[in-house]
């Protein structure tokens, strides 16, 4: 528990680090999210066997750590070119590999590095306040985790979906929702009441909506990587956060809640 907690205080110093950075070195995320995709990649990659397949680990590494720097025109352009490289690796090393494996590891080169840049396109959906969406996209993912666990630990008694993630409890995924909607809530005051003085508004329905509906998109992203981490036999990608596991255990849920977050603010902007 301690472990969790002091690398939980780390990583969100690390996130408050890229956000004061963003005015001096705006840089700063894409080289965070260009980090966090290739570690993921890499953590995949080992959970499937197939760092020792160099021709489509390699590409898959590079594809991961390019594509946060990308626009969407050009992020296009790069699957299209590592699209073309990893199939032809699988044409001539047919015998050392399969189609499984490489749809695999595609899919997920695919979808992590792809969902995470969204938060690089949160920023630019509105260039004075984008580093506040970026924040509310990562902390309602991390605070529905938060609350989750914590009330599953204190009132946990139901088994939420025992079969894959057997701490998860609906009184924890509850206790995740309402925990998660007033922290969201209390983001949009401090944003508005006490860092810009009033000046600035902020919609409390689209965060009160990003609360209500993240988090079981959150709970969903960490189902997902938990089936396939017992698909693959192991308990965590990794050990490189001290009480949660691997980059990817940490960052599952911010896969599929940066993307929801990014649709709805496109409808309905935060800063007003």
């Amino acid at each position: 528990m301690k472990q969790r907690v002091l690398s939980g205080i780390v990583l969100t110093l690390f996130l408050g680090a890229v956000v004061v950075c963003n005015g001096v070195f705006p840089l700063a995320l894409n080289i965070a999210v260009a980090i966090i995709s290739l570690a993921s990649v890499d953590e995949v990659g080992k959970a499937l066997g197939l760092r020792r397949k160099w021709f489509l680990f390699m590409p898959s590494l590079a594809a991961a750590a390019v594509v946060p720097f990308c626009g969407s025109e050009y992020q296009f352009l790069t699957y299209c070119l590592y699209t073309l490289v990893v199939f032809s690796a699988m044409i001539v090393y047919h015998r050392e590999t399969s189609f499984k494996e490489v749809a695999v590891l595609y899919s997920m080169v695919v979808m992590i590095p792809c969902a995470l840049q969204t938060l690089v396109s949160l920023r630019e959906l509105n260039p004075e306040h984008g580093m506040f969406y970026v924040l509310i996209a990562v902390l309602a993912a991390w605070v529905a985790d938060v609350g989750a666990f914590f009330a599953g630990t204190l009132f946990g008694k139901h088994k939420l979906c025992p079969e894959i993630s057997p701490k998860k409890t609906i009184e924890g995924a509850i206790g995740g929702l309402v925990v998660n909607v007033a922290v969201m809530l209390l983001c949009g005051v401090w944003f508005s009441a006490v860092f810009y003085q009033g000046q600035v508004g902020v919609n409390y329905l689209a965060l009160l909506l990003i609360g209500l509906l993240g988090t079981p998109i959150s709970i969903l992203g960490d189902l997902s990587f938990s089936l396939i981490k017992r698909s693959c036999h192991i308990k965590d990608f990794g050990q490189v956060i001290p009480g949660h596991g691997g980059i990817l255990d940490r960052f599952d849920s911010v896969v599929f809640t940066a993307p929801f977050v990014y649709l709805l603010v496109s409808f309905f902007p935060l800063a007003l």
